[in-house]
C-alpha cells in the first residue's frame, strides 16, 4: 500500500506497532517489507515512541527520539492496516475514537462484531442470511467436559472445522476429517483465543465479494465475484492467504450468471450492513448447489454466508483489491478512494 498511495497527495506517517506493543515511528524498511515463510517481517523496536494527541482538540502527531519530541504534524486520517486481535476487532478504533482521529473502515461494534465469528453469524443469520451450523464451546468447556464437545461434533457430522473465534487469517483454524483430529484441533484453536467454534462442512464453491461503502446519502457497492478453487490443499489456509502456497487458485471473475452474481451482491452488501460495517469488508460466501437452509424464506438463496472481514488484506494476491481492479478500480485509486470516504463520512 505505501508502494501504491499517491504520493504527491498524502503524506504518509508510517507508525508500527512491536511486538510488546510500542508504537514506533516505522522507517524505510516498511517499504522493503515482503512474505517470507522463514523469515516474516516485524517491527522491530528502534527507539523510537509515537506520541498520540493529549486531548480531542489536538491533532497533532509528536514523536520521541533520542531524548528529543518533534512533531510529525497534524493527522488527518489514520489508516489502521491492521489484523487480528488489538487491530480489527475493534480496540484499535476505540483508541482512535478517544482522540477524535478519523479512520479508514468499520467502527468498534463492527470490527468487534466481524472480528467474533460467533457474535458474527449470530447477528448474521437475524438478518435472514445462511450460515453455516456451528456450535461455539470453551477452554473451560474442553477441559471440563470434552465429552460434551465430542458429542457436538457427533451431531454435526464430520468432517467439520474449528476454528478460534476470535483470529484471522485462518490461523488456527483445522478441518477435522475423524474424531482422533479433534484433540490437536482444539489445542490449535485455543492457543489462540478462548472461545472455539466448531463449524460443519459446507459442501460448495467458495465465492467472495468486496464492498465499499460510499459518500454519506449514497448506496454501498458491491465488486464482481473471486472465486477460490482449492486444489491439493485442505483449505484456504494462512501459507495460502499470504505465502502464495501451491494448491489455490485465485480466479476472478468468478464464472457466475447473472443472477448469481446479483444475488451474492445484494447479500454482501445486506451482510455489511447488518453489522453497521464502514468503509469496507470482504464478504466470504459456499455457493450450493439448492437452496441453503436459514435463509429468508422470502427469497432462498444458494448462498451460505462463511465470514465478514472488516480489514481484509492487501497483499498483491488479496481477493479484495484484485475484486475491485476487475470491477474497474486501480489499485491506487482504491486506496484514494477508501480514505475520501472515510473523510466524507467523518465530516458528518
Amino acid at each position: 500500500m505505501l508502494s501504491a498511495i499517491d504520493a504527491q497527495r498524502y503524506e504518509v506517517i508510517p507508525v508500527g506497532i512491536t511486538r510488546h506493543g510500542a508504537f514506533v515511528l516505522a522507517g524505510d524498511e516498511v517499504r522493503n517489507y515482503h512474505f517470507d515463510s522463514g523469515n516474516m517481517p516485524e517491527v522491530v523496536d528502534n527507539g523510537t515512541r509515537v506520541i498520540w494527541p493529549d486531548s480531542v482538540d489536538d491533532h497533532e502527531l509528536r514523536v520521541t527520539e533520542g531524548g528529543a519530541t518533534r512533531s510529525l504534524g497534524t493527522v488527518d486520517i489514520v489508516f489502521p492496516i491492521l489484523h487480528g486481535p488489538f487491530g480489527e476487532d475493534g480496540t484499535i478504533q476505540g483508541m482512535l475514537e478517544l482522540y477524535s482521529l478519523p479512520y479508514v473502515g468499520s467502527g468498534v461494534l463492527a470490527s468487534s462484531l466481524g472480528m467474533d465469528k460467533h457474535f458474527a453469524k449470530t447477528v448474521i443469520a437475524q438478518a435472514g442470511i445462511a450460515v453455516a451450523p456451528w456450535r461455539t464451546v470453551t477452554d473451560l468447556d474442553w477441559a471440563n467436559r470434552p465429552d460434551t464437545v465430542r458429542a457436538v461434533v457427533t451431531q454435526l457430522g464430520l468432517p467439520v472445522f474449528v476454528k478460534p473465534a476470535r483470529a484471522g487469517s485462518s490461523v488456527g483454524v483445522t478441518k477435522v476429517k475423524t474424531a482422533a483430529d479433534l484433540d490437536a484441533a482444539m489445542t490449535a484453536a485455543l492457543a489462540e483465543d478462548t472461545r472455539v467454534l466448531i463449524e460443519a462442512t459446507i459442501i460448495g464453491r467458495e465465492i467472495e465479494c468486496a464492498v465499499l461503502q460510499d459518500r454519506p446519502g449514497k448506496p454501498t457497492r458491491a465488486s464482481v465475484a473471486g472465486e477460490i478453487v482449492v486444489r491439493g490443499r485442505e483449505f484456504y489456509d494462512f501459507d495460502a492467504k499470504y505465502l502464495d502456497a501451491p494448491g489455490i487458485d485465485l480466479v476472478c471473475p468468478a464464472d457466475l450468471t447473472a443472477d448469481e452474481l446479483a444475488e451474492l451482491q445484494r447479500l454482501s452488501v445486506r451482510a455489511f450492513e447488518a453489522i453497521g460495517g464502514a468503509g469496507l469488508a470482504r464478504v466470504d460466501f459456499f455457493l450450493m448447489d439448492a437452496p441453503a437452509a436459514g435463509s429468508d424464506a422470502s427469497a432462498p438463496s444458494r448462498f451460505v454466508l462463511n465470514e465478514i472481514n472488516t480489514m481484509p488484506g492487501f497483499t498483491p494476491i488479496s481477493m479484495f483489491p484484485r475484486c475491485w481492479q476487475e470491477t474497474g478500480l486501480a489499485y491506487p485509486d482504491l486506496i484514494d478512494e477508501l480514505i475520501q470516504v472515510a473523510r466524507a463520512h467523518r465530516g458528518r
